[in-house]
């Protein structure tokens, strides 16, 4: 043993043996040193402790032993999930299939993928829901970035229980909207593995986490002055106006709407008519009285 193996040992970092070293097995045997990341982490332990700990998986929780080998909790997922038999053996450390890599790498695929959706069924149950909420006192899924909600806790949900429909949100209590995940390794998290009904649930068996609205709203001002009321409901329903034009336009449906200042001059070019003729009709009906 050499002067280095010995320090790394006393201060409890081994050293990784050099590519072209070797190790030796139980029986004392010389065999090759191959690097931890060579090998799929279905084969270095436990998928579903490896599964947890692997970056981007902080959202996710630990699924019980008990809950994955009742048939009855994977009811239907047989038909969503390529090489299920083989994926379950996987998730459930019982996989022992002599094959390629490339079919192993398909396996573990839908390992994750089936690991995902057995977990949307389980923080829907009194175990799961529990699990969940200690990372969400925790403040593991992040924290709202509205100013006037002080940091509060998010919760993962899905906009749709279909798969590779939307990733994964963050849902706040306390302004009930959603936000985007602010890491890119858990923007690409499926929505499907956590579900829709997931919060609603938590919050009606846990009601006293149901926090207190923010009615408090950021008010617009110029100067120290609040903007006119009037200003603001303008620009909100010009807003809207525009948006529900293009929303036809894109539905290949005619808007119909046309600008204040222009309506008249349109219909004048539509009827074939300039601006003085109209003036000159006007004039000659009395001004446009049309009274009797």
């Amino acid at each position: 043993m050499d002067n280095a193996t010995v320090v790394a040992i006393l201060t409890g970092n081994p050293r990784e043996p050099a590519a072209h070293e070797s190790t030796s097995d139980s029986r004392g045997a010389s065999v090759p040193f191959i690097p931890e990341h060579i090998f799929p982490p279905s084969i270095l332990g436990p998928f579903n402790s490896q599964f947890i700990s692997s970056r981007g998986n902080e959202y996710f929780c630990e699924i019980d032993v008990e809950y994955l080998t009742d048939r009855f909790n994977l009811t239907g997922l047989n038909t969503d999930v390529q090489y299920y038999q083989y994926a379950l053996d996987l998730v459930t450390d019982v996989f022992h299939l002599d094959c390629d890599a490339e079919t192993r790498e398909q396996i573990e695929k839908s390992a994750r993928h089936l690991y995902g959706l057995v977990h949307a069924r389980y923080i829907t149950t009194t175990r799961g829901l529990a699990k969940m909420l200690e990372k969400y006192k925790k403040g593991d899924f992040g924290k709202c970035p509205r100013v006037d909600c002080g940091a509060h806790p998010l919760l993962p949900t899905g906009m749709s229980d279909v798969a590779l429909t939307q990733s994964v949100k963050l849902y706040c209590a306390k302004c009930e909207d959603l936000y985007n995940p602010k890491s890119s390794r858990h923007s690409i998290i499926d929505g499907a593995y956590f579900g829709t009904s997931f919060t609603n649930i938590l919050f009606q068996v846990y009601p006293a986490l149901v926090p207190e609205k923010s009615i408090k709203r950021y008010e617009p001002k110029v100067f120290g002055f609040k903007v006119h009321a009037a200003a603001a409901l303008q620009r909100w329903q010009d807003k809207k106006r525009e948006e529900m034009v293009q929303r036809l336009k894109e539905a290949g449906v005619e808007a119909g709407f046309k600008e204040d200042g222009n309506a008249a001059d349109d219909e004048g070019e539509d009827m074939g008519i300039t601006e003085e003729e109209c003036e000159g009709e006007e004039a000659a009906n009395g001004g446009g009285d049309f009274g009797e």
